[in-house]
């Protein structure tokens, strides 16, 4: 055993990182990429296409690199407290690409001071580089791929942050967690469980493995800048950001304990945030609320059309003064999901007036659709608020 390598073991995790693991840099499998790319499931993000053959060989990320050093941070939170929406529970926390940067310059200084490495032998990236994190974790032994495509640790389930060093050092690997598979094992500790596949309520799994991102509450309700389409409206249910439902009824959650959060800023208020207070949102208040969370990501707009669709499918007709209200916005994209709320709530007579002053096609189109009453997913979308939490 290389005592240097332990060192640094015992450096990066002295800095924060619950696990960290080492992976020879030799190239990825990529069959299952390109045929996901293939398939238009990755949507909008024409990124992945973009760097497709970078994520698959480090080399041409940082020519030389020979290995690939995996860091995980567990934002597991136990159980949280009831709010007006449901949020992912990664985002109840400052931007995590901010707060684990500092340690990552601190992990890139260690492996000078213990290798005599050079500035340029390294590269990080905290989910956001050409790199497929969930393939080189696998291979370092820091988990495996479930079946909901997710990377599941037997010893912190589904809820790790996860973190990348490219360098041109050669570490000695860690195993796998079995040795004799392939970088594409899908579900290799999941045995017959299909839980996440049977969870998910806009059936956004079309084989184990395998996320459709068009049809993915993530997706939609974070990457996706535009309309998001009627008919998985009303599975988002209560979920304004992200989803939590493939991971949160995986088995190998029941040996997730909190983390130590020494990379991390809870923001646990936002929690308590109603429904109503998120419809009434103005720029200078979502800029002071969720100023340092990834939730900015989505900017004013996105999370007022997420909001609208959240009350659209809470049942709760209190809320129509605000969402018609909001059927009167400056901007398309937030009157047409506030004019589907209003009619699945059953005010569609209250949106006359805003339907005399519309002239944008796709907001015409939502006063021209069919909308079913919001009755059974109201149900439905509460039962999973509270499983959730």
């Amino acid at each position: 055993m290389d005592p240097r390598r332990e060192e640094l073991r015992r450096r990066l995790s002295a800095l924060g990182f619950d696990d960290v693991r080492f992976a020879a840099a030799t190239p990825l499998a990529g069959e299952g990429l390109q045929d996901w790319l293939g398939a238009g499931m990755q949507g909008d993000m024409q990124w992945m296409e973009r760097t497709a053959e970078k994520r698959l060989q480090p080399d041409l990320v940082l020519a030389g690199t020979r290995s690939v050093i995996m860091l995980g941070v567990n934002y597991w939170p136990g159980k949280l407290p009831a709010g007006g929406a449901t949020w992912a529970r990664y985002a109840l926390h400052e931007d995590y690409h901010d707060t684990m940067k500092p340690a990552l310059a601190a992990a890139g200084r260690a492996l000078e001071e213990i290798y005599g490495a050079g500035s340029g032998d390294y590269r990080y990236y905290v989910d956001t580089g050409p790199v497929l994190e969930r393939s080189w974790a696998a291979r370092a032994g820091l988990g495996f791929v479930g079946k909901n495509a997710m990377l599941i640790s037997r010893r912190h389930g589904n809820w790790l942050f996860l973190a990348s060093i490219l360098t041109r050092v050669e570490l000695a690997p860690d195993e796998p967690i079995r040795k004799k598979t392939s970088d594409a094992t899908i579900g290799l500790l999941c045995g017959k469980c299909t839980r996440c596949l049977d969870a998910c309520p806009t059936n956004a799994f079309p084989q184990p493995g395998v996320v459709d991102a068009r049809r993915c509450i993530s997706y939609q309700t974070i990457e996706n800048k535009g309309v998001i389409p009627r008919e998985l409206r009303p599975g988002i249910g209560a979920r304004i950001y992200g989803c939590d439902v493939c991971l949160e009824v995986c088995p190998w959650n029941r040996f997730a304990q909190a983390g130590r959060r020494m990379l991390l800023t809870a923001r646990p208020e936002l929690v308590q945030l109603t429904l109503s207070e998120l419809l009434e949102l103005t720029p200078a208040r979502f800029a002071e609320v969720f100023r340092r969370t990834a939730i900015k990501r989505v900017k004013l707009a996105g999370l007022l059309r997420n909001a609208c669709i959240v009350a659209g499918n809470s049942g709760d007709r209190s809320l129509l003064p605000q969402l018609v209200r909001l059927a009167g916005h400056e901007l398309p994209l937030v009157r047409g999901h506030a004019v589907w709320a209003v009619r699945r709530l059953g005010g569609d007579d209250l949106l006359t007036a805003a339907r005399v002053a519309e002239t944008d096609p796709a907001v015409l189109e939502e006063y021209r659709a069919e909308v079913e009453s919001s009755k059974f997913e109201t149900r439905n979308s509460k039962e999973g608020a509270e499983s959730e939490n």
